[in-house]
């Protein structure tokens, strides 16, 4: 089927047919995915996932009731018209990152007068030269042709509306919290301490990326350097994937950090001393939440809308800084008074965030405005 097929008839149904497109690559808009699929199968609504069977593995989609499909994170023809055959039938679909909205444009084509097309921006592309003007322009077709964008922070709303979206308004996504499920089988926190290594030493959780414009790769290596020399140096653990070049350089400088590829986040943050934000990613935010939820003090860099996230409720410090990074932990580490004031801080920060069931109800607000029958945005 080709972009110039004839739309299939269409219109509202019961219950509500939704799409939600993943790229894969990204755990913070997935963990989200999954927590809407959750809350609008609960809501009565049908719900197919497109995304990677990598993505599926991690985040279980299919265990929330809705239907998983393996549409792969490529943007090739084959992988487009598989998931135009699944937005054939749906009466909205919601893309999730950039890539994913590019394959969705591309997938509904001229079917987008009659198939309303979200995008949730979870964040931005740190490319640069003719790769960055490439996505730039993509995004900014992405953000003309979707009927309603979603933006993560008024600072992503405000971008929207400047790249061109016709309707763009603030969606704030509620980080899922692990401890709210099942948590048998959960080992107990000397043990996590124990398996990677920190024992009798301070543990530091971090994420890493795959992105060569992380702040994983630099400001906290460079920070870590200084950790090195302390008595015991800090342990640094670094959940997810990480560039080859940054491993290299850990074993090439004897530098205090461990990879634990995709360790149980929730069970490494529990037995943390303290968390750390570095740098940019477009799963800083989700990071963030899940630290302060779990009340680790977090250091963090002042980077897009951490300061406005975060609040007094962390340590932020200028971004690209690993003198400031370092010095920050440091201090923290000698100063167990300022981390319970942390601690205390995240509980009240806490609070004032949308819940898990909020952002549901309100993206299925949105849903329910374009759906409904009359005219689309």
């Amino acid at each position: 089927m080709t972009p110039q097929s004839s739309p299939p008839p269409h219109g509202p149904s019961f219950p509500l047919r939704t799409v939600q497109v993943l790229g894969g690559g990204h755990a913070g808009s997935s963990a989200h995915v999954r927590s809407l699929a959750a809350g609008l199968v609960a809501r009565g609504v049908k719900v197919t996932v497109c995304a990677p069977v990598e993505a599926e593995r991690t985040h279980d989609f299919s265990g929330t009731g809705a239907h998983h499909v393996h549409v792969p994170r490529s943007g090739d023809p084959v992988s487009v018209a598989a998931l135009r055959a699944l937005c054939a039938d749906a009466d909205l679909v919601h893309a999730h990152g950039l890539h994913a909205s590019i394959r969705s444009v591309l997938a509904l084509g001229g079917w987008r007068e009659r198939i309303p097309l979200v995008v949730t921006r979870h964040g931005r592309s740190r490319a640069e030269g003719p790769r960055a003007r490439l996505l730039r322009g993509l995004e900014h077709g992405v953000l003309r042709a979707a009927t309603v964008v979603l933006g993560t922070t008024s600072e992503s709303v405000e971008e929207a509306r400047a790249g061109g979206a016709r309707d763009a308004r603030l969606s704030a996504v509620a980080q899922p919290w692990p401890e709210n499920r099942s948590s048998s089988g959960s080992r107990p926190r000397p043990k996590v301490r124990a398996d990677v290594g920190a024992v009798g030493r301070p543990l530091l959780v971090t994420v890493g990326g795959t992105d060569r414009h992380d702040g994983c790769r630099d400001v906290l290596l460079d920070a870590a350097l200084a950790w090195r020399d302390l008595t015991p140096p800090p342990l640094v653990v670094l959940a997810g994937p990480l560039p080859e070049q940054s491993r290299g350089r850990v074993v090439d400088d004897s530098l205090p950090v461990a990879f634990v590829g995709d360790e149980d986040l929730s069970e490494l943050l529990a037995a943390a001393d303290l968390a750390l934000l570095p740098g940019p990613g477009e799963d800083r935010a989700g990071f963030a939440q899940r630290a302060l939820r779990a009340r680790v003090p977090l250091v963090a860099a002042d980077v897009g809308a951490v300061r406005d996230l975060v609040g007094d409720a962390a340590e932020v410090v200028p971004r690209d800084d690993a003198v400031a990074l370092a010095r920050a932990v440091v201090e923290l580490l000698d100063d167990p008074a300022r981390r319970e004031a942390l601690r205390e801080a995240a509980a009240r920060r806490v609070a004032t965030w949308p819940t898990e069931e909020e952002t549901v109800t309100r993206v299925l607000s949105v849903y329910d405005e374009l759906t409904r029958p009359g005219p689309l945005l």
